[in-house]
């Protein structure tokens, strides 16, 4: 088995893990609030996590400016793609709000081919279809087999969020493959800690300019928001691995 494979599975369950921590936010602190806990506390994490792997490799890679470009390009599609997610929590159902972004892959492998010129197998085609059929038919309220197939605000929602998380992924991978070298989790752990300081930087100004009594009601639950902080490293440092070794 390839070792991006375990690798991927390891970031599917804990991004799970951290929409359901999310979830249980989503009553205590606003949309954006709630959003802005995985990458303010997120982002001293992964500088660590950075500052660790840079100690013992060997030093910092010496970055080009289209990583800092891709870097922030993705950074802002998956603050928005996470916002869009969140605000679902209030209008539907965890488990079908959740399967809407489920969309992602195809359109990940949409973005892939026409910004990376990424090709994929006959076998992953039909399996991202399939996938996407699936989320077809929960994406449509009552459907029972002969109602006409209809698409409700919540479902685009859904599809838009899982094309802004698919259009993050492929500027991660394009952000970690423009660092020199080849140690894999060096490069990913730059990447992971250049975004989540980006973001946490975004979304506190964000905050502040719309709503600023929320920045204190974020760092006041830091009980919940800092395991969504760990959880929601640990998911995005494996994503950014597993497209790294992809």
């Amino acid at each position: 088995m390839e070792l991006w494979i375990p690798v991927t599975l390891a970031a599917a369950f804990f991004q799970n893990l951290r929409s359901m921590l999310q979830k249980s936010l989503k009553g205590r602190l606003s949309t954006w609030g709630t959003t802005a806990t995985r990458f303010i506390y997120a982002a001293p994490l992964a500088a660590l996590l950075f500052a660790a792997f840079a100690a013992d490799r060997g030093g910092v890679p010496d970055a080009p400016g289209r990583f800092y470009l891709f870097g922030m390009a993705g950074g802002l599609s998956q603050i928005v793609a996470t916002g869009l997610l969140i605000s679902l929590f209030s209008r539907t159902n965890f488990a079908v709000a959740n399967g809407f972004t489920k969309t992602e892959p195809l359109q990940t492998a949409m973005f892939g081919l026409v910004l990376l010129g990424d090709h994929l197998s006959a076998g992953a085609v039909v399996g991202i279809l399939v996938s996407l059929a699936g989320v077809v038919l929960v994406s449509v309220p009552g459907f029972s087999g002969k109602a006409p197939l209809r698409l409700d605000g919540n479902a685009l929602r859904g599809i838009v969020s899982g094309g802004l998380f698919g259009l993050s992924a492929v500027a991660y991978r394009a952000a970690s493959l423009s660092l020199p070298g080849d140690d894999v989790l060096l490069r990913s752990a730059a990447t992971l800690a250049f975004v989540t300081a980006f973001q946490a930087v975004t979304v506190l100004a964000w905050l502040a300019l719309t709503e600023p009594s929320e920045v204190g009601r974020v760092f006041r639950a830091w009980r919940i928001a800092g395991w969504v902080g760990v959880v929601g490293m640990l998911a995005s440092f494996g994503w950014f691995t597993a497209v790294t070794l992809q």
